[in-house]
Order: C-alpha cells, then structure tokens, then sequence
C-alpha cells in the first residue's frame, strides 16, 4: 500500500492520505474511477457475483465534524492527535479538580471565620471576568481584533432578536447560582455534591419533554438509581449530625435541599434550552458565552440591589480566598467546554464520580464530617448510575453480504 500527501492530487483506491501524523484512509466507494471522498467511507469489494459491504470508520478530521463540534473548539483542528490525547485528559482532571474544589470551597466561605462576602456580589464579579475571557477568546478565535469586533457588532447588536433569545438561560443560570450558594451554606460538602447529581435527573426529563429525545432502556434505570442514591443520602443526613457550632445552629437541612433541588431542575431546563439554541443557530459558543454574559450582567447586578439594598461595598469581605472562588467559578463552564470537545460521557462521568470521592473524603478533615454506611451505599448508587446514564455499547463492525 502507498503513502501520499495530501498535496498529491491523484489518489487510488487503498492509498494512505497522510497529512503531518493524520492518515486518511481513501478507499474507492463508487463506480467507474470515481474519486473517492475522505469521510466515513464504505468499501465496496464485488468478487464473483458478490457485493461485500464493510463499515469502516476513519479517523475524525475537521471536514468530518458536525456543528456542535466545531462550535465547541477551541484548538487549532491541526494539531497532532498526540497533543489531543493530552489536552483531552488534561481538561478531565481540571474538570475533576474544579468539580470538587467549587463545592468544598463554597462551603468553607460559609464556615470560615472572618468578614462575610454576599454571595451575589461573587456571582456578579464571575460573571464579568467570565465575559472578559470569552471576549479574549472570541479574539482569538476571529484572527484579529477589527475582525472580531465586526463579529461582536453583526452578532451581538445587528441581530438583536437572537441575542435576546439567550436572554432566558441568562436569567434561569444566574438565579441557579444563588441557589447553589444557599444550598452549600445549608449543607455539608459532601451531602451538596452528591444531591446536586440531581441535575441529571432533570436535564434528562427536559431533554425528553423539550427535544424530544427518546431515552434507552439502561438510561431509565440509571435515573431510577440515581434517585434512589439521593434519597438515602439526604436521609443520612438528617442522622448523623455533628457537634453543632455557631454555624451549623442556623442552617438548615430542609432549605439546603430544596436550594439544591431548585438549581437541579434550572439547571436542566436552561441547559437544554442553551443547547436548543445552540443547534439552531452557526454562532460559535464562545460567542453565544459573550452574549450570556452581556445578559446575566444585569440580572445579577438586580440580583445583588436586591439582596443588598445598597450599592456601597459592592466587594465587602473579598479577600484572597473569595476571589479565588469567583475564578473556579467563571472557569467552571469554559472547562466543560473544553471536555466537551475531548472527551466522552464515560470519562466526564468518571470526572464527576471522581470529584465526588473528593470531595467525601475531604470534607472528613477540614468539616468534621461522619461518614456513614448509608451514606457511602447512597453515594456508590449516584456514582453508579452516572456510568450507567452514559454507557454507550460498542457498535460491532456490520458486514453485510449481498448477493446479486
């Protein structure tokens, strides 16, 4: 078999198309000396009477992407597949590392000692460094800056209509945070990271009503499982109570849940709906980021007016440690955007699960929390059905034999 660059203009049938590290594989699909196309191929082998087709899949290029894959990259698509292995696993344990980070250090602002912060004033600045890197991303991705502020112009200001169609996840995800913060200042680490899988649940039951997806048969248990899972948590919860404290004497189990599964069900429905958007429209997703942000100012600006009352030490109580919580959360959703491009549900799964661990057995140290076997029964269940929920079974090479 011959090898051939993709500056060579003329290929064969079983030539290897090589590009740096990248092979193609060009395999004759039609009749008469038709150039074959360097895409999900099927090779057609006529032998004595007999057709024999084979499904061969070829490595992913960027001509071969949909539209949600490319909206979601952010590397050049020539890199070398090495640097996406790497990138891939990463992003996962950023990912991991953030998932477990967030909901520890949201609830150690709570119980810490020292000068208070307001919770939507943290939300209100994320959503503003958010902004600036989607912006600096947005640059990036155009080439050059007039270039990029043309695409701001024609996208964000021309076409108001749909920029204001982003305007509902703007509002439903800043409310989803403030809700996320009441829910970490009512319950432990651990109970918080674990309930809030509930997510999973809901994003499911969207994906059903709204998109109309048809879930598998092991899709169905995994949710059943996971509702079970939360269930036994949170009734290990309200058993294994702590020596209470200055802190602990004011919350509140009952409002941290229903915090949490208040945000669960937002966070389903603003997620489907962003993705709804997302596939109706060629705006890349650092651009629609940028139109969320310009969105969410606002609503969590009236957030805080509200809350507050005042606008005078807007940044009370920001410390080192605040403002390093207000990155992990602006990062949070830039780094699943990343995973999404490089990784599988399986992995992201693992990613979750992994935090999860994390956070359990962090919260042991630095929170005074009582493991209980009801509660890691409960946890191995969530952790369980998140695997389930994204299983994906190996589609067997289909040879079909046709006679003709």
């Amino acid at each position: 078999m011959k090898s051939k660059t993709t500056n060579d203009s003329n290929y064969q049938a079983g030539d290897i198309i090589t590009e740096d590290s990248q092979e193609l594989y060009c395999i004759q699909t039609s009749i008469e000396g038709t150039p074959a196309e360097p895409e999900n191929q099927t090779s057609r082998e006529a032998e004595n009477g007999n057709v024999e087709l084979t499904i061969v899949e070829s490595r992913l290029v960027e001509e071969d992407m949909d539209g949600d894959e490319k909206k979601a990259q952010i590397y050049s698509p020539n890199r070398k597949p090495q640097n996406a292995i790497y990138v891939k696993y990463a992003s996962l344990l950023i990912l991991t590392l953030q998932n477990a980070a967030l909901g520890l250090s949201m609830r150690y602002a709570f119980t810490r000692e020292g000068e208070k912060f307001s919770p939507p004033a943290a939300i209100l600045m994320a959503e503003l460094l958010k902004l600036v890197i989607c912006l600096f991303l947005v640059i990036q991705e155009s080439g050059s800056l007039p270039t990029a502020v043309h695409s701001l112009y024609t996208t964000v200001i021309l076409n108001i209509k749909d920029t204001l169609r982003v305007g509902v996840p703007s509002f439903l995800y800043v409310l989803q945070n403030n809700l996320l913060y009441v829910s970490s200042s009512n319950l432990d680490a651990a109970t918080y990271q674990v309930t809030y899988q509930l997510k999973l649940l809901t994003t499911a039951f969207f994906a059903v009503v709204v998109l109309k997806r048809k879930l598998k048969r092991w899709q169905w248990i995994a949710l059943g499982l996971l509702a079970a899972g939360i269930a036994m948590v949170q009734l290990s919860s309200t058993t294994k109570e702590a020596v209470p404290t200055a802190t602990t004497r004011s919350e509140s189990k009952v409002i941290g849940f229903c915090a949490a599964l208040a945000a669960c069900f937002i966070s389903g429905f603003a997620g489907i709906y962003f993705e709804k958007v997302l596939k109706e429209s060629d705006v890349s997703v650092w651009m629609r980021n940028v139109q969320l942000s310009l969105l969410s100012l606002p609503f969590a600006f009236l957030t805080y007016l509200f809350k507050e009352k005042s606008l005078t030490n807007v940044l009370k109580g920001f410390d080192g440690f605040v403002w390093y919580l207000v990155v992990l959360q602006a990062a949070g959703g830039l780094i699943v955007a990343v995973v999404v491009k490089y990784a599988d549900n399986i992995l992201k799964g693992f990613a979750t699960s992994v935090a999860i661990i994390i956070s359990c057995i962090a919260s042991i140290y630095i929170f005074d929390f009582r493991l209980t076997l009801q509660f890691v029964c409960g946890t191995t269940m969530v952790i369980g059905s998140i695997f389930l929920y994204g299983y994906v079974p190996k589609k067997p090479d289909l040879r079909l034999s046709l006679s003709v």
